[in-house]
């Protein structure tokens, strides 16, 4: 049986977490825990209820009584200390680069256009893969993104991102809290050098990953079956 993926919204517009939640109800295993309208109900609200991917606008007000917008990048690596398999899935109607840039810099597991139509109609599929470790960029994002990466660094792929890589290639099977406490830094930074080094190798999964890694030669290859 699959295990039950719990899902929480925070977007202050009740017409698009309605369309959110429709997409969703396609997919057994998937359980909307918690929908939110104001940045500060968040913390709470994970607190109550666990969740495995947070449905996340950039754009929200932060109560009630404060319209300024809710601190995500301080927010996002905040919380993936507090709850390390936690997997944030932005979706926003910005498609700048830089904006996209810091919120995967903080940690974040994708970054979906709010006009990608094809996308949101395929929501659960989406949240299933996040949930599994995957990562997902709207094609315009990911476009955005991988010139981010290649501009930052010439080289195919940086040391860290080879060194995350190689971990994971050793331990497919390691949560993104061994991951991070194997390489002594934060979960948000982790998640960060994995999502670079996908991008750059055009894989959507850890394990898609690794393969492309081992087929490029750039970590170890797997020892060859002995005998016997």
């Amino acid at each position: 049986m699959s295990r039950q993926i719990r899902v929480m919204i925070l977007d202050d517009h009740q017409s698009i977490i309605d369309g959110y939640v429709y997409r969703l109800s396609r997919i057994p295993e998937i359980e909307v825990v918690g929908k939110l309208a104001f940045g500060e109900e968040l913390e709470p609200a994970l607190k109550k209820r666990p969740a495995d991917v947070l449905l996340l606008d950039v754009n929200v007000p932060t109560s009630p009584g404060n319209s300024n917008s809710y601190p995500i990048l301080y927010t996002i690596p905040a919380l993936l200390q507090i709850y390390p398999e936690l997997n944030v899935l932005v979706i926003s109607m910005f498609a700048e680069r830089g904006l996209i840039r810091a919120v995967m810099e903080s940690g974040a597991s994708g970054y979906i256009l709010k006009d990608d139509q094809a996308t949101i109609r395929d929501l659960g599929n989406v949240v299933v893969s996040v949930a599994n470790g995957g990562i997902y960029f709207s094609q315009k994002a990911h476009q955005l993104f991988l010139k981010h990466e290649m501009q930052k660094n010439s080289d195919f792929l940086t040391a860290r991102q080879l060194e995350a890589l190689s971990l994971c290639a050793a331990y497919p099977n390691s949560t993104m809290a061994e991951l991070a406490q194997k390489m002594n830094v934060s979960h948000s930074t982790v998640r960060n050098l994995l999502s670079g080094a996908y991008v750059r190798l055009g894989a959507r999964t850890r394990a898609a990953a690794i393969a492309k890694a081992h087929e490029l030669g750039v970590v170890t290859p797997d020892s060859p079956v002995r005998p016997g």
